[in-house]
C-alpha cells in the first residue's frame, strides 16, 4: 500500500501531463500483478466499495478526537481524507521507523514531521516538496507490495522503490489485500477492519487508503491518461486499449500480459459491451477560418442525455439489451420501456429524450426519469422515453467505428428504418451551403427544420464526413456550437471551500439577485458556481471572502452583500427552469463565473424579474415537484 500511496502523492503534486504519464508507467513497470492492476482500476474509477462511505470515516475519527478540534481542522484543511490522515492517533505500541541515517523520524503530527500527502494546502499542492521527505537515496523495498528489484530503468526512476521516512513497521497491507478484503467484508465488519488499517499506516498511507475506499482520488488523472500510461508500458496504441477496455475486469492480468508480450491481445466477449464515447470540442468563432464547410455534416445538439443503446446475442442465443450512460454506467433498469425497441443486434450512440405528442420536452422534464430506483407505470406514461439516434457504432458482429462518419450515418439510417420503432428515430441533419447558412440555422432552429422541437435544441453539432469514431476528444473531428449563454450580474452571498487542489480556497460560490421583500429590496439566491474563473481570479475572490466574512455556518462563509458593499459576479448560464425547491423559484443550467465586476456596486446587479422575463422568452416548462429518491 505504501507504494501506491507514494504514487498518488507524487501525482497530486505533479501538474504536467507527460510527467504524470511517466510516473504511472514507471509504477506499472516496477509493480507486480495483481497490485498494479488494482491501481489501474483505482485510477480509472473502476473500483467501488458499497459500504465505505464518508459518514463512516467521520464516525471513526469522531470516536478518537475532540469533535470541536476535528471540525476546526476539517474546515482549515478542506479535505476529509487528509484531515483524518493527519489527526488519526498513532497507536501506543507502534514503533517509529528509523531512516538509514540512524536518526529517528519525528512522531507523526509533530512540528518537524512532513505534511501529509493530499491536496489540501493550495492550488499547487502542499507546502514543501515530496523529494525533501526522503533522506536516503535508495532504501530497500517494503515487503508486502509485490515489488520488483527496481522502479524503473535505474535508481533515478521517477518513483523510488522506497517509502517515506516514518512509514509503518511492520509492513503494511498490500493494495491487493485491501481491495479484496473490502469487496468481501460485510457492513458490520468494515469499521473494525478500517480501524486496523488506519492504525498500521502512516499519514501518507492513511490518506491514500481513505481516498481509495471513498472513491474520490482527485489527483488530476483522468481514466484516459491512466489507460495511456498502461499502453505505454508495452509501446501500444492507447486507442487499442480503449477498444478492449469494456470487456476487461480488474486486476487486468490479461491486459498486462499482452502489454508485456507474455500473452495474446484480450478479446471482448461481452455480447453487449459499452464503447468509449467520442466527444466534441467547443467551437469558437476563430475556428471557422481553418474549416471548409463542405467537409462537415451538421445536426442539432439536443438538450437530453447522451446514451449508448446496445443489443447483442449471447452464447445461449438469447438477446441481451443494455443502455449505458456516456460514462459507461449501466442504466438499463431505469428505462424498461425502451428495451423492447432494441431488438436488432447493434450499438446506437444517441440522445435520451422525453417525447409528448411527438414533441421533445425540456431537460427539466427528462430529469423526472433520471436516477430512479423504481420505475412505475405512471412514471412511464407521464414521461415517455425516446431515443434520438445520431451514430451507429456496431451492427451485428461488425465494428463500424473505423468507418467514416458519412458511412456510419448511411448505415444508421438503414438500421433505424429496419427497426421501425416509434421510440427510436434519427437525429435530423441540418442542411447548409456555407457558414452563413449555419449561423442562421443556429440562431433560428425552428425555421431551419427543428420546428416544434426548437425549444429542446441547445446548439449545433459539426462532424467531419471522414471522421472515424475515436474515443476521447480528438481535435478537429467533432465540434459543438452551443447557443450563446445567458448573462446576468449577480451578487456573491456565500462561499465554501472547494475539494482536491482547491480545498484550501473558497471556490464554491452561491450568488443572488435582487427582489422586493417586506422591508424593501433583498437578495435571493439563484445559483451556485465553482468554475469559469482563472487561477488569479480565484485568489482574488478567496481574499475577498476571507476579508469580508460576516458569519460562519460550518464550512460555509456568509459574505457581506449590501447594496453598497459586496462583490458582483457576471454569471453565464445555458438556460433556466422553474424549480419549487429553490426560494427564487428558478434554477440555472450550467452556471459559471464569466467575469468579476469590481467596478459595479451590488445595488446595480440584476433583479429576479430579469430572470422571469428570460423564462418567458425561453418558453420554459414548469417542472414537476421533485420526486423522492433523487
Amino acid at each position: 500500500m505504501n507504494r501506491f500511496a507514494e504514487l498518488l502523492d507524487r501525482l497530486a503534486y505533479e501538474p504536467g501531463r507527460n510527467n504524470k504519464l511517466r510516473l504511472i508507467t514507471n509504477y506499472f513497470r516496477a509493480t507486480e500483478d495483481p497490485d498494479r492492476g488494482y491501481a489501474l482500476a483505482a485510477l480509472t474509477g473502476a473500483l467501488s466499495f458499497r459500504h465505505a462511505k464518508p459518514g463512516l470515516i467521520r464516525e471513526l475519527i469522531a470516536a478518537r478526537t475532540d469533535p470541536v478540534l476535528f471540525g476546526l481542522s476539517y474546515d482549515y484543511v478542506g479535505d476529509l481524507s487528509e484531515t483524518v490522515a493527519l489527526m488519526w492517533p498513532t497507536p501506543r505500541n507502534t514503533a517509529v521507523s528509523t531512516p538509514a541515517g540512524g536518526a529517528s523520524s519525528p512522531p507523526p503530527g509533530s512540528a518537524s514531521s512532513p505534511p501529509p500527502c493530499g491536496e489540501g494546502s493550495g492550488v499547487g499542492g502542499h507546502s514543501g516538496t515530496p523529494s525533501s521527505w526522503h533522506p536516503h537515496p535508495n532504501p530497500l523495498p517494503q515487503a508486502g507490495e509485490g515489488a520488483r528489484s527496481a522502479w524503473g530503468e535505474d535508481r533515478d526512476s521517477e518513483l523510488s522503490a522506497a517509502t517515506s521516512p516514518g512509514h509503518n513497521n511492520p509492513p503494511p497491507p498490500s493494495l491487493t489485500e485491501i481491495v479484496t478484503t473490502l469487496h468481501s467484508l460485510g457492513k458490520a465488519e468494515l469499521p473494525a477492519q478500517l480501524t486496523r488499517w488506519l492504525d498500521e499506516l502512516d499519514e501518507t498511507g492513511r490518506w491514500a487508503l481513505l481516498k481509495l475506499v471513498t472513491g474520490g482520488l482527485r489527483i488530476g488523472v483522468s481514466a484516459r491518461l491512466a489507460k495511456t500510461a498502461a499502453a505505454a508500458l508495452g509501446d501500444k496504441d492507447p486507442h487499442d486499449v480503449e477498444l478492449m477496455w469494456p470487456g476487461l475486469d480488474a486486476p487486468y492480468l490479461d491486459l498486462f500480459a499482452w502489454l508485456e508480450g507474455r500473452g495474446p491481445q484480450p478479446v471482448n466477449r461481452d455480447p453487449a459491451p459499452f464503447r468509449p464515447v467520442m466527444l466534441a470540442h467547443a467551437l469558437e468563432d476563430t475556428d471557422f477560418a481553418a474549416m471548409n464547410a463542405a467537409d462537415y455534416i451538421a445536426e442539432w445538439k439536443w438538450d437530453g442525455i447522451r446514451v449508448q443503446a446496445v443489443s447483442g446475442v449471447g452464447d445461449d442465443g438469447d438477446t441481451i439489451v443494455r443502455l449505458y450512460s456516456r460514462s459507461g454506467e449501466d442504466i438499463t433498469r431505469s428505462f424498461p420501456d425502451l428495451l423492447p425497441s432494441l431488438r436488432l443486434p447493434g450499438a446506437i450512440d444517441g440522445e435520451l429524450l422525453v417525447l409528448r405528442e411527438s414533441r421533445v420536452q425540456s431537460f427539466n422534464v427528462l430529469q423526472q426519469r433520471l436516477n430512479r430506483k423504481s420505475v412505475t407505470p405512471k412514471l412511464i406514461k407521464e414521461y415517455p422515453i425516446h431515443l434520438r439516434a445520431y451514430d451507429l457504432l456496431g451492427e451485428g458482429d461488425d465494428d463500424l467505428r473505423t468507418l467514416t462518419f458519412a458511412e456510419r450515418r448511411a448505415r444508421l439510417e438503414a438500421f433505424v428504418a429496419r427497426l421501425d420503432e416509434p421510440k427510436i428515430d434519427l437525429s435530423p441533419m441540418v442542411t447548409f451551403a456555407d457558414w452563413d447558412d449555419l449561423h442562421a440555422a443556429r440562431r433560428d432552429p425552428a425555421s431551419a427544420g427543428a420546428g416544434l422541437d426548437a425549444d429542446a435544441v441547445e446548439g449545433v453539432m459539426l462532424k467531419r464526413r471522414d471522421a472515424p469514431y475515436l474515443p476521447g476528444r480528438p481535435k478537429g473531428q467533432w465540434w459543438k456550437w452551443k447557443h450563446d449563454p445567458h448573462i446576468i450580474d449577480a451578487v456573491l452571498m456565500y462561499a465554501q471551500r472547494g475539494h482536491g487542489k482547491r480545498s484550501s480556497y473558497y471556490s464554491d460560490y452561491t450568488f443572488g439577485v435582487w427582489t422586493a421583500g417586506d422591508g424593501g429590496d433583498q437578495l435571493v439566491p439563484v445559483g451556485k458556481a465553482y468554475f469559469g474563473f482563472t487561477d488569479e481570479e480565484l485568489l482574488q475572490i478567496d481574499r475577498f471572502v476571507r476579508r469580508n466574512t460576516t458569519e460562519k455556518f460550518g464550512p460555509v462563509r456568509h459574505v457581506v452583500h449590501e447594496p453598497d458593499q459586496g462583490l458582483v459576479l457576471e454569471v453565464a448560464f445555458e438556460g433556466l427552469q422553474r424549480s419549487p425547491r429553490h426560494k427564487s423559484g428558478v434554477a440555472m443550467r450550467f452556471p459559471r463565473i464569466s467575469r468579476l465586476r469590481w467596478d459595479k456596486p451590488p445595488r446595480d446587479a440584476d433583479r429576479l424579474e430579469t430572470l422571469e422575463r428570460m423564462l418567458k422568452a425561453d418558453g420554459a416548462i414548469p417542472s414537476a415537484a421533485p420526486a423522492r429518491g433523487h
